[in-house]
């Protein structure tokens, strides 16, 4: 993969910050109903929710629900997500957004083994750890069920290409991350609910 270097998203984070207090208000993926238990699990690291062997992605089942949001993955076929600990733990997410908001704040004492998440071109599952993530910001153009998700391809020329031909913003290579370079600013974009800004 090619390298990504540690660049700074600036204003990203700003774009994110400034956009958490609209999208705490909005429906989907809040976790619960009642306002201060939703502020008490923003405070909580994410744990593990499976058993997982790591070397290969597990199927996803009805029983499954997502440890940042509560929602149900296999409702959500072209964005569902999931997480291999090391240690024979997992998660499984609806969302490539909320993989990295668990990512970036989970409770597991082991190392990521593996990820995977659904490929926005083909709608294949593929390793996240080898994808390249375009990441978009503007929520109402992206109209997505969790309110905003980054754009995941296996193939680099095909993130290029939607970067190129998104017109919602302005995008440039910066853009384009590799699972090595999420990171808290970047998960906070994408899930502000369930982070703590």
């Amino acid at each position: 993969m090619a390298d990504h270097g540690g660049r700074s998203l600036d204003r990203r984070h700003l774009l994110g910050v400034l956009g958490s207090s609209a999208l705490v208000g909005l429906a989907g993926c809040s976790g619960g109903d009642d306002e201060e238990d939703d502020e008490d699990e923003e405070d909580d690291e994410f744990e593990p929710n499976m058993e997982h062997p790591g070397d290969e992605p597990v199927d996803f089942s009805d029983d499954q629900s997502c440890p940042v949001c509560s929602m149900t993955p296999t409702d959500y076929p072209d964005l569902q997500s999931q997480i291999a600990h090391d240690d024979g733990q997992g998660a499984a997410f609806d969302s490539p957004g909320c993989m990295l908001a668990y990512h970036v704040n989970n409770s597991a004492d082991a190392d990521v083994e593996g990820a995977w998440t659904i490929d926005h071109e083909t709608g294949d599952l593929i390793d996240a750890t080898e994808a390249y993530f375009v990441v978009i910001t503007d929520e109402d153009e992206a109209n997505d069920p969790m309110g905003i998700d980054p754009r995941v391809f296996e193939d680099e020329d095909d993130a290029r290409e939607f970067m190129e031909e998104w017109d919602a913003e302005d995008l440039s290579e910066d853009d384009i991350i590799g699972f090595e370079d999420i990171d808290y600013d970047v998960a906070l974009i994408y899930r502000p609910s369930h982070l703590d800004a």
